[in-house]
């Protein structure tokens, strides 16, 4: 990974395995420009080798804003030519945060709106303060969500609902999105990372194989029919199973102490 100058990556203190990506371009209420882009495919990435991860927090350097979404001030003055170029780096960071194998937690404070609100729902856990607010405005500067929220938040909420969200382009608070789903804990004001590194760290206490192959059963399995969906549980149940985790899992529930994951298959 080259410097990053607008994302911190940082292992987390307190747990072992728990990697925090910090959004760090606060004067522009961290707008996705392309080289921030880049920055978070590049460290999404590098993530997604690293065999020792168990999770990650996506969070903010600045209380104001998670992120505002694309930044339509670089954006402005882009050719089409530009425009195809940022769409293909674009991509390449919401592909990367996808793909990293264990689960994702976003902390949302303040605005998290357009790609910002994108890159939470490109996460598996999303908790928001009582600060946050989100919503999808592409359509009323004319464009669509393109970092995946047009697929992401009807998983989450429903066909109907979130196509209203889209259409509209209208914003949640805090309550009102947690009341619809869009994200999945509320906490007190100033609390999301704590919390966030909270869930991370819970996650992080369970078996890495485990946790890994239900991620990949839960990504793989949305979206298709039951009888594809149970074959894919299947296998990473199997992929599970007879793993060194599971020996470990069953000697430590008999010897009522904490187990010690050799994290291999």
């Amino acid at each position: 990974m080259g410097e990053l100058v607008m994302v911190r990556v940082e292992r987390d203190a307190g747990t072992d395995g728990v990697v925090h990506v910090v959004l760090d371009r606060p004067e522009a209420l961290n707008a996705i420009s392309t080289a921030l882009a880049a920055e978070l495919a590049a460290a999404f990435t590098d993530l997604g080798a690293d065999e020792s991860l168990r999770a990650v927090v996506l969070a903010s350097s600045s209380a104001k804003a998670f992120c505002v979404g694309a930044d339509l001030k670089e954006r402005a003055g882009y050719s089409d030519a530009q425009l195809r170029a940022q769409r293909v780096v674009y991509r390449r960071m919401a592909a990367a945060l996808l793909a990293v194998p264990v689960p994702v937690v976003a902390a949302v404070s303040g605005y998290a709106l357009g790609g910002g609100l994108e890159l939470a729902l490109l996460s598996d856990v999303i908790v928001a303060d009582t600060t946050a607010v989100v919503g999808l405005p592409e359509v009323s500067v004319g464009v669509i969500p393109g970092l995946g929220g047009t697929q992401l938040l009807p998983r989450r909420i429903g066909v109907a609902r979130a196509a209203e969200l889209v259409y509209t382009a209208r914003r949640l608070d805090a309550e009102q999105a947690g009341a619809l789903g869009v994200v999945d804990r509320v906490v007190p004001e100033g609390a999301a990372r704590a919390i966030a590194t909270d869930v991370a760290g819970t996650i992080a206490r369970n078996s890495p194989v485990a946790v890994r192959n239900a991620k990949r059963a839960i990504r793989l399995g949305t979206g298709v029919d039951l009888a594809s969906g149970l074959e894919i549980e299947d296998g990473a149940w199997r992929a599970t199973a007879f793993s060194a985790d599971r020996v470990e899992g069953a000697r430590a529930f008999a010897e009522k102490r904490v187990p010690r994951w050799p994290g291999r298959p």
